[in-house]
């Protein structure tokens, strides 16, 4: 171990691991140290510049709450979220898309048809569709964790003025695989960018901006889980999401609706749904997996 040199040290760090260490971990672990030696070397990293990495992720800890989760917003920003997105979709499924840092277990259950928007100030959308198999069938008992942001760009655990749970449901589908809420059109919104991340953002010269969008986790048994999110197509920041988030597939269509009689017969507060609405019709699609 004394004649370690920059060639040998990587073999020396994997020579550290036992015969009885877990061959999943041991390959993670292999390729991560190889990739990461190689890129101190290629760049030849300065001291300066390694004190302002492990700066930038003691930050990134320090501002970290249960709320808040800075070391994701990282892994947001620089792609690699939606990285291993891409590659643990399915070809036949709906693309997953980024988790996001403001996701929060416990929200309350909701019955098909329920009204979200309750008191928020902002433009009434009806969001309906089903969630089926990859040959179309429908899927009884899917659920689905629903969340987003308020007319205001902030999320619940974001804004104190808001009520815990604000927008955010737990719904159940029937035996037609059919999810359906009223609820009000989210905004566009800056990531945070006042800790580390918005510190690389500025550095890069990125903007904060995303565009709008709602958040769904789908799952039911025997299929995979989907982690995802969709965005309206006349958004303006679609083509510029520095979370890299956005596929073709998660863009959707807002349909704008005068006459209250096009609404469903089970959704909640019908008769309360202000002038003009929106209607939204996206369907969801599992794959087959383990939904854990």
């Amino acid at each position: 171990m004394r004649n370690v040199t920059s060639e040998t040290i990587t073999q020396a760090f994997l020579d550290y691991c036992s015969d009885d260490t877990d061959p999943r971990l041991k390959f993670v672990l292999e390729k991560f140290a190889n990739h990461l030696h190689d890129f101190v070397r290629e760049t030849n990293l300065t001291h300066e510049e390694w004190r302002k990495g492990l700066e930038l992720l003691f930050a990134a800890g320090e501002m970290s709450t249960p709320e808040r989760n800075e070391f994701i917003l990282f892994s947001d920003v620089l792609g690699l979220s939606s990285l291993v997105d891409m590659v643990n979709s399915s070809e036949d499924g709906t693309p997953s898309s980024v988790l996001g840092p403001f996701h929060i277990l416990g929200a309350p259950d909701a019955k098909v048809g329920a009204n979200l928007k309750g008191d928020n100030e902002g433009t009434t959308v009806v969001v309906e569709g089903r969630v089926t198999t990859t040959d179309g069938t429908p899927i009884e008992g899917a659920e689905l964790e629903i969340w987003q942001t308020a007319d205001n760009g902030l999320y619940s655990n974001q804004d104190e003025a808001q009520p815990e749970y604000n927008l955010r449901a737990h719904m159940t589908t029937g035996a037609d695989g059919r999810y359906l809420f009223s609820t009000v059109r989210p905004a566009p919104y800056t990531v945070p960018d006042d800790g580390p991340v918005g510190e690389l953002l500025n550095a890069t010269g990125r903007h904060p901006w995303r565009p709008s969008h709602l958040h769904f986790i789908v799952t039911a048994p025997g299929h995979r889980t989907l982690v995802t999110e969709v965005f309206p197509s006349d958004d303006p920041y679609l083509d510029e999401d520095p979370v890299f988030g956005v596929r073709e597939q998660l863009v959707m269509q807002y349909q704008k609706r005068e006459d209250p009689s096009e609404l469903p017969d089970d959704l909640e507060a019908k008769s309360d749904i202000d002038l003009p609405f929106y209607v939204v019709d996206f369907d969801f699609v599992l794959s087959d997996g383990s939904a854990a």
